[in-house]
């Protein structure tokens, strides 16, 4: 079987910085993610990301390696992790696709 395309929401918090802020870190894994080629965005606690399946948890790693390498000694992250293989999802397509989806029943609330 091909590599399954998957759709993934990513929260990475570094932890024991002293700083109260972690811009600075999620900032280095928003230009691994860039360099990585695979689709992603950031959103107010976390990001999303999608492609292949080994691709997207190998930039989670990725982020990970890189964030510590800034400093962090650890790390906690949740992640979620959608697949599917009724429909063929093409690159780019996941989460806007069930953005536009939930936006285009809501337009039906104000007809």
């Amino acid at each position: 079987m091909s590599d399954l395309y998957a759709v993934a929401d990513f929260c990475l918090i570094p932890i024991g910085t002293g700083e109260p802020s972690v811009a600075e870190h999620i900032a280095e894994c928003q230009r691994v993610l860039e360099k990585s080629g695979i689709k992603y965005k950031l959103h107010g606690y976390g990001t999303n990301l999608e492609g292949p399946w080994s691709q997207v948890s190998q930039a989670i790693h990725d982020c990970h390696a890189a964030v510590h390498a800034k400093g962090a000694p650890r790390i906690a992250t949740d992640i979620r992790i959608g697949t599917r293989i009724d429909r063929n999802i093409t690159h780019g397509e996941g989460n806007d696709g069930k953005v536009k989806r939930v936006e285009e029943i809501l337009a039906k609330d104000q007809k």
